[in-house]
């Protein structure tokens, strides 16, 4: 898993990719865990592809998002 810009402390969204996952298959998997996130190029389809990205998965976390949410995010994304 390459967490993009994992230098960045002061943000609420984490995008990241799998190497040889596509997204897509990382946010089907998640759901059917009853976790959502985005995956795809997010309307930034030029800045992706000139930073040689191509498309993530986003995770988005909000102030009522619990601890035990972000750890099921993360059981989710190990399996």
């Amino acid at each position: 898993v390459k967490v993009l810009s994992a230098q960045t402390l002061t943000s609420a969204i984490i995008s990241f990719v799998v190497q040889d996952v596509h997204p897509h298959d990382i946010g089907t998997l998640l759901d059917a865990r009853g976790i959502a996130v985005r995956s795809g190029y997010h309307c930034a389809q030029p800045l992706l592809v000139y930073l040689s990205t191509g498309p993530t998965t986003r995770a988005s976390l909000a102030v009522y998002n619990t601890h035990d949410e972000v750890e099921q995010l993360l059981g989710g994304v190990r399996s």
